[in-house]
């Protein structure tokens, strides 16, 4: 029966997602803002076929945590889920994102109308300054800036150090982090074309003020304060596994 749903639910995908990408060309001339509420249609297309071709639904705590303005969102990375449920628990807001993914026929085609933050992983220091340059342009434009600080997919139970560039971001644009823990992957694992029923839980958490703060700092408060929420709410899923969870006290965390 997992087969079964699983197989109805990505059936979907190269049927809905062409019609999105064609739409999203379409209406380049329109607002940002605009332009993106119209192709937020796809995603919700996508979860509610989810729930009802796999019966995986979500439930938000914390909602009344989010600040009234355009902040960073700092979110916990475990599956592709989160690409589609963030876009109803957040405002409008714009993904920081590797340039390539641009570059994809029909795809990479529409995601670019979303006016993501496109940046060159293989250099760091210029990757920063594109960074910060779009950050602030997306923010003057009324995005909220969603960054995933593990910067992959990371398996539930399994552990990588955060990066430090959405709080080095924060740092510059003076606006709050927002952290965001989940346990998606417990449903929904990383690169399993199987999606199990159950709910996902996503919990956000109360602005952190990056003023005065360094980026280590910061950094270091955002994952104590995701990977202690994942171990409260954490570890129900049928797919979950305890990994490395929890190994970060010497971790390292990047630049």
């Amino acid at each position: 029966m997992i087969w079964l749903r699983s197989i109805l639910y990505w059936l979907a995908v190269p049927v809905v997602t062409p019609v999105f990408c064609v739409i999203a060309i379409l209406i380049l001339p329109l607002p940002p803002v605009l332009r993106y509420r119209i192709i937020r249609g796809w995603s919700w297309t996508m979860l509610k076929w989810l729930k009802f071709t796999c019966g995986l639904t979500y439930r938000v705590e914390g909602i009344e945590n989010l600040p009234a303005h355009p902040s960073v969102v700092m979110c916990k990375h475990q599956s592709a889920w989160e690409t589609l449920a963030l876009q109803h628990v957040f405002p409008p807001q714009v993904w920081v994102l590797k340039k390539e993914l641009l570059k994809l026929p029909i795809f990479g085609w529409g995601l670019a109308t979303l006016s993501p933050i496109a940046i060159d992983r293989s250099n760091r220091a210029e990757a920063q300054k594109q960074l910060i340059a779009q950050g602030k342009d997306r923010l003057a434009k009324g995005f909220w800036i969603v960054i995933f600080p593990e910067g992959t997919r990371v398996p539930s139970g399994g552990y990588k150090p955060y990066k430090q560039g959405g709080a080095r971001l924060a740092i510059d644009l003076e606006v709050p982090i927002v952290p965001v823990a989940l346990n998606s992957g417990e449903f929904w694992p990383k690169n399993s074309f199987l999606k199990w029923p159950g709910e996902i839980t996503m919990v956000v958490g109360k602005p952190i003020d990056p003023t005065g703060r360094s980026p280590l700092e910061l950094t270091q408060e955002v994952e104590t304060w995701i990977e202690n929420e994942i171990q409260r709410f954490g570890g129900i899923g049928p797919c979950y596994s305890p990994g490395n969870h929890g190994k970060k006290a010497t971790a390292h965390h990047e630049a």
